[in-house]
């Protein structure tokens, strides 16, 4: 199940159905009705959380789906899966099958609540449930290949053609890529079991991964060696974010959460203080 919280009320709204096996994640788009989820059962699906449909179900992926994350400014889904592969996958078709209907109205004057009417209307969401299936709506662009186990996270990078990846094969790779293909560009190898989480920092150029080996490494991207390494004695790290304008960083591992910051806003100390 998927559940969508009203969190000041501090209860559940409603339940979205669909998947067949256990949920690893699930992200709201910034700015559509939808909600993306990955699942063990080895699909993707992308809901309305207006209508409370479901507008596509992504196939293609021959293992788990640990994680899928939207584009922070593109019409693309990232996704990583214990079949050693990352894909990107275009919901381009998708958007405009059911996200137009809603804007047309909305410049016609029915503003962000007319937006909502119109995509959960009759127009684009039949359409959509009718081409369920039809791989018409979301495409496959690329697949990234080079992971020799299964891979556990993978990132977009916030404004240049960059992902991230980590995987049990212990090693977080660079990839890049343009309209017509995706390539590795490095790989980073330190971790002694396998990465769990990986991501971009927000405004540096810096790789942020943590690992089973409950360690988090920090990565300077035009060095990609000698990272920095926070250590934990007895617990693994399985999740990391980092927030979207102050320099905080989350980490999640076994017996709880931390929050960190990697660099300090001021100097130590002011030599003008009194």
């Amino acid at each position: 199940k998927i559940k969508v919280w009203n969190y000041t009320q501090r209860r559940c709204l409603f339940n979205l159905l669909g998947h067949l096996d256990y949920i690893r994640t699930v992200q709201f788009h910034t700015e559509y009705p939808w909600i993306l989820s990955a699942s063990d059962d080895q699909t993707i699906r992308i809901w309305n959380w207006q209508s409370r449909q479901c507008l596509s179900v992504l196939t293609g992926h021959n293992h788990y789906v640990m994680c899928a994350q939207f584009h922070p400014k593109e019409d693309l889904v990232l996704s990583a899966s214990l079949d050693q592969t990352v894909r990107v996958w275009d919901v381009g078709g998708l958007r405009k099958k059911t996200v137009s209907i809603a804007e047309d109205y909305a410049h016609g004057g029915g503003g962000h609540g007319g937006a909502g009417m119109g995509m959960g209307g009759p127009g684009g969401m039949n359409n959509a449930q009718n081409d369920l299936f039809g791989a018409s709506d979301v495409l496959v662009k690329h697949v990234l290949e080079g992971h020799t186990r299964g891979v556990n996270w993978a990132s977009f990078h916030r404004t240049t053609n960059l992902i991230v990846s980590g995987a049990d094969d212990r090693e977080v790779k660079v990839w890049r890529m343009n309209d017509m293909k995706a390539w590795e560009v490095d790989t980073m190898r330190g971790h002694l079991s396998n990465v769990s989480c990986v991501m971009f920092h927000q405004k540096r150029e810096l790789i942020i991964s943590n690992s089973e080996d409950k360690t988090i490494r920090v990565w300077d991207m035009n060095k990609s060696t000698n990272p920095l390494v926070l250590r934990r004695e007895h617990d693994r790290y399985w999740v990391l974010d980092t927030h979207p304008t102050l320099n905080l960083i989350a980490a999640g591992h076994d017996s709880g959460l931390m929050v960190f910051k990697l660099f300090r806003e001021r100097p130590p100390f002011d030599a003008q203080s009194g």
